[in-house]
């Protein structure tokens, strides 16, 4: 068994495998495995570089960190909850939404966002046809069919923009919460299946959960278990080639020799997937299932001195609308303020943030300008006055391929690849489930306990 790439999905997707007793030999080109999900040292502090936590709204990760042992390291985010900047200035992020939606469309904190006449036009959504709007592709324009373009606007936007990096007008529906369209279909209301989605969730950012001592924890166990099951992690190795062998099997190439397998998942950028598939596949396949537009994400992290911050003015942190001119960032996350044993471990009036740049049609600014930008950013969403003095430590971090942005088609273009994939060949990984933890470890899993029509065994 031959899984290429050793991010997330290429550890979950060998790991099943090897613990069904194939020997599985990963290749990642990188210098080390987990992708995404990553670690920094900066000011004594042990931080996540990418992401730093997981939804909830399915049990893939939770299951998983179960599995590894770590059930006793999840954490819930503190109760402070996700703030929003829009045109109009700063407010709480409703409670109990998804994706920005409302549940609530005429409560007291959707009316501060959008004011009364847009809560008005938002609460329409509960006496419309539940058929309207159900048939719309992208996420942004289900909710301006049945919520009206101030909820787009100004709470869907925003989300969209801090997660998918993306604006939700071109933001696949299905890709970005297949839950959904169904739960309208069900419930006959876009905020009833927001609130049967979500449950008895609160306040917004409580619908994740993440690792004591941070998510970069995570891949670390996950490679320490594959490798106890008796599979072997090569990095550094880059795949070149994949080619049918004489017996039924596969050859992997790669510029340190081949290696050939009855099985091979590629977990790779979906680019480098497409690359390696090809040579074995018709050229429609892969023309209707191109690389998903890539969005370069600049994430600076700062530790900074700031009693002032103890408090949390702006709970666990701040998305912000694409039309706010004043700040450059797309969000900021006030870690110490969001997880317990980050502030346990910075102690009082040291603080962890962390703001990232880079959304559709605006790309992060140079590294030159950063991280400065950023500390200008955190004050300006903060509210507080942060010198460059009080600034004790600063780290920036890009990110391209974590970072998908799945168009409209993109999930039956993967069904169809998927469909013509050769037998033993898989595909996982970011470009074909989705953004997020959840759907990629949910992804990979399914992948890595068979792979449709493999061949002989290794």
């Amino acid at each position: 068994m031959v899984v290429v790439g050793g991010g997330m999905a290429g550890l979950v997707a060998a790991w099943e495998h090897a613990r069904a007793g194939r020997t599985v030999l990963v290749l990642e080109a990188g210098d080390d495995t987990g992708g995404a999900v990553a670690r920094l040292d900066l000011d004594g502090l042990e931080l996540d570089a990418g992401a730093e936590s997981f939804a909830t709204a399915t049990p893939a990760v939770g299951d998983l960190a179960a599995e590894l042992g770590l059930a006793d390291r999840v954490v819930a985010p503190l109760p402070g909850g996700a703030w929003l900047r829009h045109g109009g200035g700063s407010a709480p992020l409703p409670a109990g939404g998804l994706l920005g939606i409302p549940a609530h469309p005429l409560s007291r904190e959707v009316r501060r966002v959008v004011g009364p006449v847009g809560a008005a036009r938002a609460a329409l959504d509960r006496v419309l046809p539940g058929r309207v709007g159900a048939a719309a592709p992208t996420l942004g324009g289900l909710v301006r069919r049945r919520m009206g373009a101030l909820v787009v606007g100004r709470l869907v936007e925003p989300v969209a923009g801090g997660v998918y990096s993306t604006d939700p007008d071109v933001l696949e529906l299905d890709s970005a919460q297949p839950l959904l369209r169904p739960a309208l279909l069900e419930h006959g209301s876009l905020s009833a299946a927001v609130r049967a989605l979500r449950g008895g969730a609160g306040r917004p950012g409580s619908a994740v959960q993440g690792l004591a001592g941070g998510m970069w924890t995570l891949p670390r166990a996950l490679r320490r278990a594959l490798e106890s099951a008796g599979g072997l992690v090569r990095t550094g190795t880059a795949v070149t080639g994949l080619d049918p062998a004489p017996d039924g099997r596969w050859t992997v190439t790669t510029a340190s020799g081949a290696v050939t397998a009855g099985r091979v998942v590629l977990a790779a950028p979906l680019s480098v997937t497409a690359a390696l598939l090809a040579p074995r596949l018709p050229a429609a396949v892969l023309a209707a299932v191109p690389p998903p537009p890539q969005q370069d994400v600049a994430l600076v992290t700062l530790v900074v001195d700031a009693p002032e911050l103890d408090a949390a003015p702006r709970g666990t942190g701040v998305l912000v609308a694409a039309h706010v001119t004043a700040v450059t960032a797309k969000a900021l996350t006030h870690a110490s303020a969001k997880w317990p044993y980050l502030a346990a471990a910075a102690g009082p009036g040291r603080h962890v943030l962390r703001l990232s740049y880079g959304r559709a049609g605006r790309p992060a600014p140079a590294d030159t300008e950063l991280p400065d930008l950023a500390r200008r950013d955190a004050a300006e969403l903060l509210g507080v006055e942060l010198p460059a003095a009080r600034v004790r430590a600063a780290a920036l971090r890009r990110w391209t391929s974590a970072l998908p942005r799945p168009g409209v088609g993109h999930a039956a273009a993967v069904a169809a690849l998927r469909a013509a994939l050769p037998p033993g060949i898989g595909v996982t990984g970011t470009g074909i489930a989705g953004t997020g933890l959840a759907a990629v470890v949910a992804d990979a899993r399914r992948e890595g306990v068979a792979v449709p029509g493999a061949g002989p065994g290794p």
